[in-house]
Parts: C-alpha cells; sequence; structure tokens
C-alpha cells in the first residue's frame, strides 16, 4: 500500500533546505554559527521566556537541567510512572532516585495528589511530563513545589505549543526540557531545548552544555561539564520549523478535531483524547483507549488498521512495571 498513514512524519517544506545550505556554503557546521542563537531566541520568544539554551538532543537537555539544580546521590525526584524512559534515566545518571507515582486515567499526565503523598525529606524536584501533547495540571504542581521548597522540571518533550492556564508549556515550572526528535512537532533530527526565566540557572547550563568552559576565558574549565551542544545545521533546521510552528499547529488541532468528530460514535468502545478545562492539547499523538479486552485485543485493532494502511503504535509500558 502506498498511501500510508505515518504516526509521525517531519514536515520540511519552508526555509530549513536554504538555511542548511548557507550552513554548508559559510562553512559553519558544528557548534558555532549564527543559527542556534537565531533558533534559541525564536523559541525563547514562542514559550514565552528569557532564555532558550539548545542541545543536540532531548535527553542530553533534561540530565543538563538536572545537573543545573545540584541534584546529588541520595537525593529523589518524582516522576510519573508513564512516560518515555529517559525521564527516569536522566535522574538515574546524577546517582539520584526516580520516585515514580500514579498518573490520571484520560490525559495519563501526573496525578497532583500522588505527588504530595510521595514527598520526603530526600525529594528535591517534580518533573511532571506533559504526555502526547496535554499539559500537565501545572497550576496545583507549582503550588505543591512552592510548599515543599522543589524545583520543577517540565518535560515537554511532546508538548511543543502546547498551554495551561494561557500561558505555553515551556514557561511554567523553574526550567523545561524539549525534544527536536524527528518524530516531534518541531524537528531538527535530533536536538533539544531547556527554557527558564531564571538567569543564574541559564547560565550554568550554557556553562555546563559547552564542557564546563568559561565563557570569558578561553580554554579555561571551572567546572565538569558536557559536549551537550546542538550545531549550527540543527539549529538553521530548527529556525526553518520555527517559521511554521503555528501552522502546524493549527493543522494538527484541525485533524484531531476531524478525528473526534468521526470517532464519536464508539464512545462506548473507546475512549477519545480530551481537553481538561484551562489546558490546549498540542496533538503531537492522537491516543485512544480500548475500554475493554486485552494487550491481545489492543494488537489485533492495531493489526487490523495496519492492514488499513493507517500505522499505529502502543502507550508506554509504565515503568513500575519493567524489570
Amino acid at each position: 500500500m502506498t498511501n500510508r498513514i505515518p504516526v509521525a512524519e517531519p514536515t520540511l517544506s519552508g526555509n530549513e533546505r536554504k538555511y542548511v545550505l548557507d550552513c554548508l556554503d559559510t562553512n559553519w557546521i558544528s557548534s558555532n554559527g549564527k543559527y542556534i542563537g537565531m533558533f534559541e531566541k525564536s523559541f525563547a520568544d514562542f514559550c514565552g521566556v528569557k532564555h532558550a539554551i539548545a542541545c543536540n538532543n532531548g535527553t542530553t537537555s533534561l540530565h543538563l537541567a538536572l545537573v543545573a539544580l545540584g541534584l546529588a546521590p541520595g537525593d529523589e525526584v518524582i516522576i510519573p510512572t508513564v512516560t518515555y524512559i529517559a525521564t527516569a534515566n536522566c535522574v538515574r545518571y546524577c546517582h539520584a532516585t526516580p520516585v515514580l507515582v500514579d498518573v490520571e486515567p484520560g490525559t495519563l499526565n501526573i496525578d497532583p495528589a500522588a505527588i504530595e503523598a510521595a514527598i520526603t525529606p530526600r525529594t528535591r524536584g517534580i518533573i511532571p511530563v506533559h504526555l502526547y501533547g496535554h499539559p500537565a495540571k501545572m497550576d496545583l504542581i507549582r503550588s505543591i513545589a512552592e510548599k515543599h521548597k522543589l524545583f520543577v522540571l517540565e518535560d515537554a518533550a511532546e508538548a511543543h505549543g502546547a498551554t495551561h492556564g494561557g500561558k505555553r508549556v515551556g514557561s511554567l515550572g523553574t526550567v523545561a526540557s524539549f525534544s527536536f526528535f524527528g518524530n516531534k512537532i518541531v524537528t531538527t533530527g535530533e536536538g533539544g531545548m531547556l527554557t527558564t526565566d531564571d538567569d543564574a540557572l541559564a547560565d550554568k547550563m550554557r556553562l555546563l552544555r559547552g564542557q564546563g568552559m568559561d565563557p570569558k576565558r578561553r580554554y579555561w574549565f571551572p567546572v565538569i561539564g558536557y559536549n551537550y551542544r546542538m550545531t549550527n545545521i540543527q539549529a538553521a533546521i530548527g529556525l526553518g520549523q520555527m517559521e511554521q510552528i503555528d501552522e502546524k499547529l493549527s493543522k494538527r488541532r484541525a485533524i484531531g478535531t476531524w478525528y473526534n468528530n468521526e470517532l464519536a460514535h464508539l464512545s462506548e468502545e473507546i475512549e477519545l483524547p480530551y481537553e481538561e478545562t484551562g489546558s490546549r492539547h498540542s496533538y503531537w499523538m492522537y491516543n485512544i483507549f480500548l475500554k475493554t479486552g486485552s494487550e491481545q485485543r489492543r494488537d489485533m485493532v492495531m493489526k487490523i488498521m495496519d492492514q488499513a494502511g493507517i500505522e499505529t503504535r502502543p502507550v508506554f509500558y509504565p515503568m513500575h512495571v519493567m524489570p
């Protein structure tokens, strides 16, 4: 079948090629070049924050944020059990402990009540994940964090453009991390971004991103850092993507609304995505839940859809059931 509908594929129909060719023509292909700063500014403006720090992927951006926040061995960080494994891995990279808590039905986002119950004297922070493009309940999560003096690291890898309380994700916590993997709404092939309004935290993340080299004293390294820099070529693609992001989000919303309308008659069999009051879904993924059956029945439905030319994938397995 030639006209298959993929789960996701990049749309590179703007100035991406032009900007990449400019990188090649001028030889600015590595981690210096004008497109990095331009991409960072475009993304910061889009999220409504002061700082955006580009990284080479979404996993390294999560790790970089945790290191800059001072996460240390023995610390605990509360995360949802339903998320991509990188959320937990990055906590372990810091030799800290990810504390898995339950999620809410429907959105599968972290349950604020479960966060409160999981806090101990060792808890340092919370990583709410805006799963599949629907924002977590950030007002409640921020309130809990402020009460217990915890950081909030938004894992917004899947939620470019989603909003909660009229503000875009990426501006709702201490710091936020985004992914630009090939299947994301905005892609650079591989890539990540950190956003924050905290000047000191932004400076520290920039320092650590570039091997810890003092920006005012070349080849002087006051701290141990990492090579988590984005290339100019990646940023060139990202800038071209950002020029189209409003159109991308509008199209996704139209498709999501069409699916909702066309599948409404199956409401006794399946549960469709919905938006909680005050939130706006980015529709990175359109997920449905079978109300009855088993994993085998799910696989049968996926096989039928595959035969019809529609690619699907299962939701993330809860981490607490893994080895």
